[in-house]
């Protein structure tokens, strides 16, 4: 796909970060932009500012929980039913939850498997068919460059965000088997200056809080203290790449039909030390999170 112009573009996690971030991008290469997030007002304020640039009749706004499959599916079908198509879909959305890995309750691991992996698979099942019907389309799913690397603390963000990798692999790999003219990229940023040390403000129903956000439990129960995350994160977050730059990447990405759209230059040398551990028989490596 080398040109955008007058094509369709979809993204959730579309009222913040780097989703806003996509969403202005593709605007500003002439698609018309539907934006989808389960922050109400964000995405009111977004999608008003967006079509004050673009045009109100290039822009959807679709509340959206993407941990619902019948809500995503919902998305599409109003994303086919305004423009009739869909050629770019970003799966986008995503939460940290974090903890020392005994620590973490089972409440809190559902919310961030549902909303960062299985959230994929329901944009995936609602969308794919659709532009196999078409001929075709591209998916961008962001992962992470947890989904290639680890460390401690955040063991739910990083189970999830390897399961996005995992997941878009196969989809490649169906696609050809199948012989579908739908492209797939997972795009796997380090840190990148998003509101993700401030999922909490997301936090569904039914979900219990835990101290030191994003996750860690500070309270001495379950196995004793767990160092604080919140501060941490957002200080590594505030130095991170700032999303407009990300979503350049994403567009060279998509142009060029890459799979793989990595951010930063220290995410595949230190993979490298990983699968070099792997292959002697080694202990696991460390990601030095904060490294530069």
């Amino acid at each position: 796909m080398e040109s955008f112009e007058g094509k369709v573009a979809v993204v959730t996690g579309a009222a913040s970060g780097i989703g806003l971030a996509l969403a202005r991008r593709f605007a500003g290469e002439g698609m018309r932009v539907v934006l989808a997030d389960v922050e109400h007002d964000a995405l009111d304020r977004a999608a008003a500012t967006l079509a004050d640039a673009a045009g109100a009749d290039s822009v959807l706004a679709v509340p959206t929980d993407v941990r619902d499959e019948h809500a995503v599916e919902a998305l599409a079908a109003a994303t086919f039913d305004r423009f009739g198509t869909a050629h770019v879909v970003c799966n986008n959305a995503g939460v940290g939850v974090g903890g020392l890995a005994w620590t973490v309750p089972a409440d809190r691991w559902r919310w961030i498997v549902e909303v960062n992996l299985l959230a994929v698979a329901h944009g995936v099942r609602a969308f794919v068919p659709r532009m196999i019907e078409q001929g075709e389309g591209h998916v961008v799913n962001t992962a992470s460059a947890a989904g290639l690397l680890t460390g401690p603390g955040m063991s739910p963000y990083y189970a999830t965000k390897h399961g996005v990798v995992a997941l878009s692999e196969s989809l490649h790999f169906d696609l050809q088997l199948t012989g579908a003219p739908v492209g797939v990229s997972v795009l796997c940023p380090e840190w990148v200056r998003t509101q993700i040390a401030d999922s909490e403000r997301n936090r569904p129903p039914g979900v219990g809080e835990m101290p030191g956000m994003p996750g860690a439990q500070a309270d001495g129960a379950d196995g004793g203290d767990a160092p604080a995350l919140g501060d941490l994160v957002r200080g590594l977050v505030d130095g991170g790449l700032d999303p407009s730059t990300v979503a350049g990447m994403v567009l060279d990405g998509i142009r060029a039909g890459r799979f793989w759209i990595i951010t930063h230059p220290t995410t595949v040398p230190t993979a490298q030390r990983r699968w070099d551990a792997i292959a002697g028989d080694g202990q696991p490596t460390l990601w030095n999170v904060a490294a530069r």
